[in-house]
């Protein structure tokens, strides 16, 4: 076992690793989804600052290319039957849609509804 320093600090191990993005520890199914549930708000948090304009051509984008990712790649540790899980990562998108101008006041449901051309 060797001891590694930053200057005079000494620094502590840890049995923790990121793979692809993913920290490999002893992490339960719900810790791995709080966290990818931080790291999708903080980006729409950052989008909303961000752009000015609230339309739907604007913002979908942003969420299929930063956020999006972060969901999906989150689905291969949560179980659907963990309400909790689902419902956390659930309300990211509903943030999400929320974001859209004109689509405000409409409940969840009739927001996730393709529009009609």
């Amino acid at each position: 076992m060797h001891q590694y320093r930053i200057g005079a600090d000494l620094l502590e191990s840890s049995s923790a690793e990121r793979d692809l993005g993913v920290l490999a520890d002893k992490l339960t199914v719900s810790q791995q989804c709080a966290l990818v549930d931080k790291k999708a708000n903080d980006l729409l948090g950052c989008i909303k600052k961000n752009v000015a304009s609230r339309s739907r051509e604007v913002i979908r984008p942003f969420y299929s290319a930063l956020v999006k990712p972060h969901l999906e790649y989150c689905v291969q540790f949560w179980a659907p039957q963990f309400n909790k899980d689902r419902e956390l990562l659930g309300r990211v998108q509903w943030r999400a849609t929320k974001m859209i101008k004109g689509m405000e006041h409409l409940s969840y449901e009739e927001r996730l509804r393709p529009v009609s051309v």
